[in-house]
């Protein structure tokens, strides 16, 4: 089901999808109204969701729809406008599975790249399996902050640095787990999550504001302060450089990817070593895999998300088929995991 208010954008985005052989479009309406009255006679697999609708807005037929009627839902987002990337960051907060950029007209530069991204993003997540759900980030809701670092939180003297990456479905399973690290968490934590390079800002923000941790986009030559999350930004490798400094660099894609997993986890295993800790989660491909391997080799922790809950269990799988993963965890138990290692438990 298509969702989508402006009838031209809405005729491209049948086009877009008509072109895919592997994709049906059984609906395609103008509201969230229609939508909601609709979902329950065609059922589909997958909904393309506007976010700017009138009347009912995207975010609010999201819950709706993951509430009454739960169904994988890919954001059609306009990247360039600040009220809409946080409107569809709030998206995936109410249970959207990714965000993806608007298609323009055909004769746009970028149009191609858009269009294969659309149909990608909506053949994935069709076969996800969704159940209703409370929002992301309810379990920590109202949070406050704890007193400082105590000898219960002191890390051992191994871990210096956390780096997690995920690419599809992403965003939800990052806001799980870093948000339920204690409000002092005590290593610095470095975030590769796969996103068009217009969204990074508004999903740093966005993530900002639903977890415990003060939540940036990371700066070259920044110092990585314990307690502090730092995202790569767009189309930007993000590194671990000498002396617990951050590195910006635009190398070539590893893998395909820019920023990459890989990318970060070589990093910390390079300048980190046994100190590192090291999480993959959900993402189509195979990205991380052969960085966490690094990890591991040179003494660093390292986790990947169990099938049982990854939204696309390609990168995992991956680095378990590598023996890259020390541990493999359901999504719900990393945190709690991670929470221990720092205290100085098994």
């Amino acid at each position: 089901m298509l969702v989508e208010d402006s009838l031209v954008v809405r005729q491209l985005l049948i086009h877009i999808v008509g072109r895919d052989p592997r994709l049906e479009v059984v609906a395609a309406v103008a509201s969230g109204e229609e939508a909601l009255a609709t979902i329950g006679q065609t059922r589909p697999d997958v909904v393309s969701m506007d976010i700017r609708l009138p009347g009912i807005d995207g975010l609010e037929t999201t819950r709706r729809i993951m509430a009454e009627r739960p169904t994988p839902i890919v954001v059609i987002a306009d990247s360039i406008e600040d009220s809409s990337l946080r409107i569809s960051m709030n998206a995936l907060r109410a249970g959207a599975l990714s965000v993806v950029e608007k298609p323009v007209a055909t004769t746009h530069a970028g149009y191609d790249a858009v269009a294969t991204e659309i149909c990608t993003q909506l053949r994935i997540m069709a076969a996800v399996p969704v159940i209703r759900r409370r929002p992301i980030g309810s379990e920590w809701a109202g949070r406050t902050a704890a007193a400082p670092v105590s000898a219960a939180l002191r890390v051992p003297e191994a871990a210096s640095v956390l780096a997690i990456a995920a690419s599809t479905g992403g965003p939800p399973a990052l806001a799980r787990v870093i948000g339920g690290l204690p409000a002092h968490y005590p290593l610095p934590v470095l975030v590769v999550q796969h996103m068009g390079p217009a969204f990074m800002e508004g999903f740093a923000a966005w993530l900002n504001s639903v977890v415990g941790l003060a939540v940036s986009v990371a700066r070259d030559g920044g110092r990585a302060e314990a307690g502090h999350v730092y995202v790569a930004p767009g189309d930007r490798h993000l590194e671990l450089g000498p002396a617990g400094h951050l590195r910006i660099t635009d190398a070539a894609p590893v893998g395909g990817q820019r920023p990459a997993a890989t990318a970060l986890f070589r990093s910390v295993a390079r300048h980190a070593g046994g100190r590192g800790v090291g999480v993959l989660l959900t993402g189509m491909g195979e990205d991380g895999a052969t960085g966490l391997l690094d990890m591991r080799r040179a003494g660093g922790l390292t986790i990947a998300e169990d099938e049982s809950t990854a939204v696309v269990f390609g990168m995992p799988a991956a680095a378990i088929r590598l023996s890259a993963a020390g541990t493999v965890l359901p999504l719900d138990r990393i945190a709690a995991h991670l929470a221990r290692l720092a205290e100085g438990g098994p």
